[in-house]
């Protein structure tokens, strides 16, 4: 009886061995070699692991940056170009240039321009809504103030205006992850060029109906009178689909369409106040 224990001991050991051995050898030959500059460039970066790189993860992004031969298409909007900087020291490649952006909002579609038709009592999400029916107001294209973008938001740069209905975006806190925008099933949020001292100029308004039934559900929105584009004279701004658009790169901030709107639903926002229009014809007389 003991000698088939310690035959059967002895029989189990020799094949844990052998496994052992090929195990060991079968990890040899499948091992993969991980470049270290992987750690080095993760250690960099902000590991917000947002999504806003277009990369699953901070540690997916470092090893697109390590394998890449040039950084041209690959940005962390959160770290910015100091971080992008660093990961290029790391590997010796050059970071380029990347305008910073920042979230805004193309829907000025308040309660006073957009009044409400009907009451929605179902699933407080903006997805869910979307695909039911067409909001709480006869504008199928405006915000349905139900916070998707907010819930998306992880760094505490949006909230929801409770007079309004509509979210607010905080500039200073803004990384331009672009989760909002992605939240936001009627793409009327978008990434645009931050300029000096948060100054914007856009269209607050993603109506593309025509200029009737759009003024009739709001106030605000955009008629496509062709008024900002003939006042425009820097090719900023586009006519499409019933709607006016302003290219935030090549806008000069003239502000000239902004008060050609017939409708006011060009936002101007961190200008200093216009003069006023006796005052300025005065000053023209006076000289």
């Amino acid at each position: 009886m003991s000698s088939t224990v310690l035959i059967t001991i002895i029989s189990l050991s020799l094949l844990a061995l052998i496994s052992a051995v090929i195990l060991y050898f079968i990890a040899q030959k499948f091992k993969i070699f991980e470049d270290p500059r992987i750690d080095e460039v993760q250690a960099v970066l902000p590991a917000a692991n947002c999504g806003g790189c277009g990369f699953a993860g901070c540690r997916n992004f470092a090893e697109a940056l390590v394998k890449a031969e040039t950084f041209e298409g690959l940005n962390c909007p959160v770290g910015g170009a100091v971080t992008m900087e660093q990961a290029a020291k790391i590997l010796g490649k050059a970071a380029p240039v990347v305008e910073q952006t920042v979230a805004v909002l193309l829907c000025n579609g308040t309660p006073e321009f957009r009044p409400r038709t009907s009451k929605y009592d179902g699933v407080p999400d903006c997805r869910i809504a979307h695909n039911l029916y067409i909001g709480e107001t006869d504008c199928s294209y405006g915000c349905l103030s139900l916070a998707d973008c907010v819930r998306a938001c992880a760094f505490d740069a949006m909230y929801m205006n409770s007079e309004t209905g509509l979210p607010v975006i905080i500039d200073d806190k803004c990384v331009s992850c672009g989760a909002c925008v992605k939240a936001c099933p009627r793409h009327i949020i978008e990434l645009r060029k931050k300029a000096k001292k948060d100054r914007k100029i856009y269209v607050a308004c993603s109506n593309c109906d025509k200029g009737g039934p759009a003024r009739r559900a709001c106030k605000v929105a955009c008629i496509a009178c062709n008024k900002c584009y003939n006042v425009c004279e820097f090719n900023a701004i586009t006519i499409e689909n019933n709607l006016a658009y302003i290219d935030a790169f090549k806008c000069t901030f003239c502000r000239k369409c902004v008060t050609e709107c017939p409708t006011n639903c060009i936002i101007e926002l961190n200008f200093p106040p216009r003069k006023p229009k006796v005052e300025a014809q005065a000053e023209t007389v006076a000289t």
